[in-house]
């Protein structure tokens, strides 16, 4: 087969990491386009994958107005900025893959989905969770009945203290005004993963509050906690290259960003901090941009702890815990408990099963991406979307897909029912449908 065409619209980090499975599967991908507001990055792209230059675009509206040249897009603009080139590629017959979340409002979430059903097109939203193998084992372990009827699900997001600094506090997702609230942001893969898990139980309830209480009888979770001007050490600057107090401080921009290693400045998340990759040009940065400020002092307002409680028809529940302050990131932690036995999983490498009769554990290896792939991002799970992506759209068939319009969509309505909860300080009733109460 002639491999998958396809052009990118965002050529930051991860639409140039999506980018590199042409780097791995010459034979299967090809990079025949793209479109990006800064200059430097459309070169880049356009060198890497020797792009002809009627085919660079400073910006995708400028794309659009083309005949159609490629079998599909890459999408990975700013969270606000998803909708219209969605629509717009799926009205052109580009099939496409659409960096999480889908957008940022219930609206324009139902456009994107209702755009590709129209136009028959192939969407991937990029929950890349569900294609990371530890996870997938864990639900072909439920459905496989090990440990007999599900009854709760325990699920944590560990996003790692510098990490929290880089993107929600220092970042572009810190505020929810230019970007949207963390839980979308951050946590809609998670949020996905537990419906998945849960299958055919619809959901019943969802409770996430948000005041502060010391009642028994109420859950209160979600806040910005640490990350304000009263937790400010006394003594500390406005920026980390002129703070007297910078070497006690774990979210240090120097601790963070400066590095001996040279080859460090062109890898996340230091490669984000300056479009030339080297330390006059970090440091420079941190001089006098957004990633060289006291974390004490930015103006994120976005979470930085949350939890969120699900009830299933029949009693099952969930729980879903989001928190900035872990020492390891990407490392989801997740416990699955039956009737008969139980699940345990870190994210990454193998997935054990406790079994209640023999009350012994079982060890369940998971795949790997193939050695030296490009696309390691989220332990390996980049690659796994990807090859499912290019393998939908090269054989016409949507079933590898297993992120598509209807379920990506239900996913993130659930998120934004939750966040409704959480405002409004009460329980949201969840039809059928998805629509809430």
């Amino acid at each position: 087969m002639k491999p998958v065409t396809a052009v990118i619209i965002g050529a930051g980090s991860r639409g140039s990491g999506y980018a590199l499975f042409q780097w791995d599967f010459p034979d299967r991908f090809k990079v025949v386009g793209v479109a990006d507001p800064k200059n430097i990055r459309v070169k880049r792209i356009q060198k890497r994958y020797n792009i002809p230059d009627e085919n660079t675009f400073s910006d995708w509206s400028e794309f659009i107005k083309r005949d159609k040249f490629a079998d599909a897009v890459i999408i990975a603009t700013p969270d606000i900025l998803h909708k219209a080139p969605a629509v717009a590629c799926a009205d052109k017959g580009y099939h496409i893959l659409l960096e999480k979340p889908m957008a940022v409002t219930e609206e324009d979430c139902h456009q994107i989905a209702q755009a590709c059903e129209r136009n028959n097109i192939m969407l991937a939203v990029c929950h890349v969770l569900r294609y990371h193998p530890p996870f997938t084992k864990v639900k072909e372990l439920i459905e496989s009945g090990v440990i007999g009827d599900v009854v709760n699900i325990q699920h944590t997001e560990p996003i790692g203290y510098w990490h929290f600094a880089h993107s929600y506090v220092r970042g572009n997702w810190r505020q929810e005004e230019s970007s949207t609230f963390s839980l979308l942001a951050k946590s809609c893969h998670d949020l996905d993963l537990l419906r998945y898990w849960m299958g055919k139980h619809r959901l019943a309830l969802l409770e996430f509050e948000s005041e502060i209480t010391l009642s028994v009888h109420r859950s209160s979770f979600g806040s910005l906690q640490h990350f304000r001007k009263e937790n400010k050490p006394v003594g500390a600057g406005s920026r980390c290259l002129d703070c007297s107090v910078e070497a006690n401080c774990p979210y240090s921009a120097k601790k963070i960003y400066l590095d001996k290693d040279e080859e460090k400045y062109s890898r996340w998340p230091i490669k984000v901090i300056s479009e030339i990759h080297d330390i006059e040009n970090i440091t420079k940065a941190l001089e006098d941009k957004q990633y060289g400020r006291c974390v004490y002092e930015c103006d994120n307002d976005v979470c930085d702890n949350q939890v969120v409680n699900f009830a299933f028809e029949g009693g099952r529940t969930a729980s879903f815990t989001m928190v900035a302050f872990t020492e390891t990131l990407f490392e989801r932690q997740t416990k699955v408990y039956g009737t008969r036995g139980e699940i345990t999983s870190l994210g990454t490498g193998p997935v054990h099963v406790y079994d209640f009769i023999t009350n012994k554990t079982t060890r369940h290896d998971t795949a790997a991406p193939p050695s030296g792939t490009h696309l390691d991002g989220h332990g390996g799970a980049d690659y796994f979307l990807m090859d499912a992506f290019v393998r939908a759209v090269s054989t016409n068939d949507a079933s590898h897909i297993s992120t598509g319009p209807q379920d990506a969509l239900a996913s993130h309505l659930l998120v934004f029912a939750a966040e409704k909860a959480r405002r409004e300080n009460r329980i949201i009733t969840i039809n059928e449908d998805y629509t809430y109460q």
